[in-house]
């Protein structure tokens, strides 16, 4: 197997924004009292259904989650609007995903000590960008000043993975020598605040990584790539539905279907145990069982779920330290969650040590990368 690829460097941007459990409980129980009283009628007719109330307890014993980021705080805490207030920009304007992605991209390269000039291809992939057009990578690639080209990929909460995957390839190959792979998670528009189930899941944004050849790496923290391992399996357990052609439907734009919803417990059955079986998979090629394993960065979506994928892999519950949990501060940033465990959780690994960042999600997709330090 080829090991010959490197992630030499990574980014995390953070938003200035923060919400806590506590504002956003307060803002739906508000919102919640105020359908409810407005539809008091039908809903002692048994025509709607009362809205439930919900508590900052409720929030973080479902998921772990005590607070999220968010990049525009202006409107999604309004019970007259309850999604943000984002300004739209001229199209002779940098665009907001474009602005985050560079954010993390010079931090990334400043961690793997490249410049523009080292890049030949930057990769957006995320799970959601803000228009089809021109790509947003490409937007990037200007902005940084970087030769050669740039593509936007959509995999959801594996796109990080993926795209990680993608630059493996194309070094691997002799195609590139170096890629940024940016994750800009502006994933706030597509939250319905108004759901009591998933009003909490989210939060925003931006990873990058850098992935280079073996031959041309200036640093001392990088880690050898061993192998990418990737899978997807069809379900409709997690969907978002909205596009261009809600247009030609004539369907509302804000209607509940069109945002993100998904049926919470099957996926956490279905899930959990198709991650840790291809986990384990995946380091059984390289001979390794799972307690030869220093880190695992997993992606953060439910810490529910990660406990139970560590105790199917280890026989036990994992310590914060062999497997670092960041989605209580930071929320389930779709592909970005497993980077930011990287990012935050790597610096202290040896010359040897083993890891695994893994992702799942929507699709569904599993995306792995055995990882060793140099």
């Amino acid at each position: 197997m080829n090991s010959s690829v490197v992630l030499s460097g990574v980014g995390l941007w953070t938003p200035p924004n923060k919400i806590t459990n506590e504002e956003l409980v307060e803002s739906y129980n508000a919102w919640a009292d105020a359908y409810n009283a407005e539809h008091d009628a039908d809903i002692a007719a048994g025509k709607l259904d009362a809205k439930p109330h919900s508590s900052a307890e409720f929030i973080e014993k479902a998921s772990g989650i005590k607070s999220r980021y968010i990049y525009c705080k202006d409107g999604a805490l309004d019970i007259q609007r309850m999604r943000p207030a984002i300004p739209e920009r001229g199209e002779d304007e940098m665009s907001n995903q474009a602005e985050i992605a560079i954010e993390a991209a010079k931090l990334a390269l400043a961690d793997a000590n490249k410049t523009a000039a080292d890049v030949d291809a930057v990769i957006v992939s995320c799970a959601y960008t803000q228009r089809a057009y021109p790509a947003i990578a490409i937007e990037v690639q200007e902005a940084l000043g970087i030769e050669g080209f740039g593509f936007d990929m959509l995999v959801a909460c594996s796109a990080a993975t993926f795209g990680m995957h993608r630059a493996w390839e194309m070094i691997a190959s002799g195609n590139a020598k170096c890629v940024l792979v940016i994750n800009p998670e502006l994933v706030s528009p597509q939250i319905n605040y108004t759901d009591r189930d998933s009003h909490f899941i989210f939060g925003d944004v931006a990873t990058a990584t850098v992935l280079e050849s073996a031959d041309t790496v200036s640093t001392d923290s990088a880690f050898d790539i061993l192998s990418t391992k990737a899978k997807t399996v069809f379900s409709n357990n997690i969907r978002s539905n909205f596009g261009y052609i809600s247009r030609a439907n004539d369907a509302d734009p804000f209607g509940p279907d069109k945002l993100f919803h998904q049926a919470g417990r099957k996926v956490f059955k279905e899930v959990c145990p198709m991650a840790a079986d291809h986990i384990g998979a995946h380091l059984a090629a390289h001979g390794y069982e799972p307690e030869h394993v220093n880190r695992w960065w997993l992606h953060q979506a439910n810490i529910n779920m990660n406990t139970l994928i560590c105790k199917r892999l280890l026989g036990r519950e994992a310590s914060q330290q062999e497997a670092p949990i960041v989605l209580d501060e930071y929320a389930n940033t779709a592909s970005a969650g497993s980077v930011i465990a990287f990012a935050l959780h790597h610096q202290d690994l040896q010359p040897g040590d083993v890891g695994v960042i893994c992702s799942f999600g929507a699709g569904y997709s599993i995306g792995s990368l055995v990882v060793k330090k140099r």
